[in-house]
């Protein structure tokens, strides 16, 4: 009789995979016939095992593309208030990502003692995304991290320079990550990004690392079509409906609630404008870049 159960995949380097399950770790191929479907297991993927051997794949919640990682529960956006500064561009573009992949974006702010964190308080938290801030000289702001990662698959991306290493090795010491080389530890060269690792916390729950904002295309995430943007703001959801046309694009037609809300201080200017950024880069897409 086979020897069967389920696990969680870890870690994935060079067809094998790393799967952790109530007996232990271990490392195993998987069948061919995945191949042949288009199919690849990825970390984060729940999987089942045949005499270690991958048989099956459970259906994911989510999955962004690179480095692939699937059933992610949130995205941690670290933000620092200088040195490097926020860029809300960015920072937008990839809570966009989180809205369309249905994963939860949270933003933790670094070096609030260096800069003015408001801002970020006003803008994010404003539109109810959770906004930590973090002060290394206060505990009680670290374990508030801790406890937004317990239980949960969690990845962390920001700017180089933002400080996701100082804040894992705090949240987590037994992580041990030298400050500027999370790369490193992370099993990924400079010319090895597809590589991907989800760590156990102490305190329960993982956490993946990504390379930072400044090294990564959105779209390696995924492409959101022009048509579902508006979906992916959810300020915008209580006047897409009032707008005076239903295709209404929301970016300075007459008649428009969306617009009508960002002159009344409803929606913020910022958002608003990186949506028009994301809307016009969107419709430069070439077809082939959508399948």
């Amino acid at each position: 009789m086979a020897d069967r159960y389920s696990g969680l995949i870890i870690k994935c380097l060079g067809g094998l995979y790393t799967v952790e399950s109530p007996d232990g770790i271990c490392e195993c191929k998987a069948r061919g016939v995945f191949r042949n479907r288009g199919i690849s297991p990825c970390v984060g993927d729940n999987v089942t095992l045949e005499d270690g051997v991958i048989t099956e794949i459970a259906p994911r919640r989510n999955c962004i593309i690179r480095p692939p990682l699937a059933n992610l529960d949130q995205l941690i956006f670290i933000v620092s208030t200088c040195e490097p500064a926020p860029n809300y561009l960015i920072l937008d573009k990839f809570i966009a990502i989180a809205e369309y992949k249905d994963i939860t974006p949270v933003v933790v702010i670094t070096k609030a003692d260096l800069g003015d964190s408001r801002p970020v308080h006003e803008i994010y938290g404003g539109i109810g995304i959770e906004v930590a801030e973090v002060n290394y000289d206060d505990e009680a702001s670290v374990e508030a991290v801790r406890q937004l990662l317990r239980g949960k698959i969690s990845a962390f991306t920001g700017n180089s320079g933002a400080g996701k290493s100082t804040l894992l090795n705090a949240v987590d010491p037994s992580l041990n990550i030298a400050t500027g080389e999370i790369s490193r530890k992370l099993g990924r060269g400079r010319h090895t990004t597809r590589h991907a690792e989800l760590y156990k916390l102490s305190g329960g729950g993982y956490i993946a690392d990504t390379p930072g904002f400044s090294t990564f295309e959105t779209n390696r995430y995924d492409i959101i079509r022009k048509e579902e943007l508006a979906g992916c703001f959810r300020e915008f959801a209580p006047f897409t409906e009032d707008c005076r046309f239903r295709d209404c694009a929301h970016l300075c037609e007459k008649g428009c609630a969306v617009v009508e809300a960002v002159e009344r201080g409803e929606i913020s200017r910022s958002r608003h404008e990186s949506y028009k950024t994301m809307y016009e880069e969107a419709k430069q897409l070439k077809e082939w870049e959508l399948k």
